[in-house]
C-alpha cells in the first residue's frame, strides 16, 4: 500500500493562515518521494479563458468556452497553465494520467478543442501550480496543516467555488469550522 497522495485533495486546516493556502482545497496530481505537485481548486482570478485564447491567438472561441473562470492553481510558475479533466477517447500532445478518470494537460491542442466545445467534457483551468519538496507535505500533514481526502468528481467539476473547502472536509465526515486549531499530538 502506498503512502502517498495522488488524486486526493487536501484540505487547508482552519489554522493555516498562508495567504496562498488559507482556505483551500488542492487537488494532488503528483506525490512521490521526491516530492508533490497540486492545483489549487478554489481560487477563482478575475480572468476568463477568452482572456488566453486572446492571449494565445486562439480565434473563433464559442461564448460558452470563452466565459469559462480561470484558477490560480498556486504561487509556482504563475504564468504557466493546466488542465484537470476527465479521461476521453482523446489524445493530448501533453497529458499526464491521474488516475483511471482524470488527466492533467499543459498543451495548447486542448485549448484549441475546449474552445471549439470539442474538448474535454468536464475540466478546470488553472495558471500556476503548489509544489512541494521531498518530505515537506508529510511534515506540512504531520503537523496538521492539511487534511486529505480521497478525490470525488463532484467537488472538482459541480460544487460552487464558494463550498469547496467545506464540501471537501464533509468527505470526511468532519465540518471543518468546528475544527479547533490546538494539534491533537502527545
Amino acid at each position: 500500500m502506498s503512502h502517498f497522495l495522488n488524486n486526493q485533495f487536501l484540505i487547508a486546516m482552519p489554522a493555516l493562515m498562508d495567504k496562498d493556502f488559507f482556505h483551500t482545497v488542492t487537488y494532488l496530481c503528483q506525490h512521490n518521494a521526491d516530492g508533490a505537485l497540486g492545483i489549487i481548486l478554489n481560487r477563482p482570478t478575475n480572468m476568463k479563458l477568452g482572456d488566453i485564447f486572446e492571449q494565445m491567438d486562439i480565434t473563433d472561441a464559442s461564448k460558452k468556452s470563452s466565459e469559462t473562470p480561470i484558477y490560480l492553481g498556486g504561487p509556482v510558475q504563475m504564468e504557466r497553465g493546466f488542465i484537470i479533466h476527465n479521461i476521453g477517447s482523446d489524445n493530448w500532445d501533453s497529458s499526464i494520467a491521474i488516475s483511471e478518470t482524470v488527466s492533467l494537460t499543459s498543451s495548447r491542442d486542448i485549448l484549441e478543442a475546449i474552445a471549439k466545445d470539442e474538448g474535454p467534457e468536464n475540466y478546470l483551468i488553472a495558471l500556476g501550480y503548489a509544489g512541494w519538496k521531498a518530505g515537506q507535505l508529510e511534515k506540512e500533514i504531520g503537523n496538521n496543516a492539511w487534511l486529505n481526502t480521497p478525490y470525488e468528481e463532484t467537488i472538482l467539476y459541480d460544487t460552487p467555488i464558494s463550498k469547496r473547502w467545506t464540501t471537501a472536509a464533509n468527505l470526511m465526515g468532519v465540518d471543518i469550522n468546528l475544527l479547533t486549531t490546538m494539534a491533537g499530538h502527545g
